[in-house]
């Protein structure tokens, strides 16, 4: 599915932090952990806590947050659909890794077991 340049623009100079209280908020209303979210942001994007801190202090966009992050190699075998999107046929891939991880957060705040989430990992 395409997305148009304006929403992909959007995407891109969203910052973390500002989404980032809502994932947590999705999560914990759901029963889940912050160090649940945590593990499947590490899983995706490579940061520790630290590094995560770090990029939500400096209020990265989420074009710098996916420059910064080395995602993981099963990123891919993030399908379904997310807020109307099939995550698969995005061609933009800022667009599409970001819809990778509100994809997992999603699944998180659903109940999915964890190893299910992290695909097999």
């Amino acid at each position: 599915m395409n997305t148009s340049d304006i929403h992909n623009q959007r995407m891109a100079n969203m910052t973390f932090s500002s989404v980032y209280p809502m994932y947590i908020a999705k999560v914990e209303r759901k029963g889940r952990t912050i160090k649940e979210l945590h593990q499947v942001i590490t899983w995706l994007t490579g940061f520790d806590d630290e590094k995560l801190q770090e990029l939500i202090d400096k209020k990265v966009t989420f074009e710098t947050f996916f420059q910064k992050a080395k995602l993981n190699v099963n990123a891919p075998l993030i399908t379904g659909l997310i807020c109307g999107y099939r995550i698969e046929d995005i061609e933009n891939p800022l667009t599409q890794q970001v819809r990778y991880l509100d994809k997992l957060v999603d699944e998180l705040a659903k109940g999915r077991k964890m190893e299910k989430i992290l695909r097999g990992s």
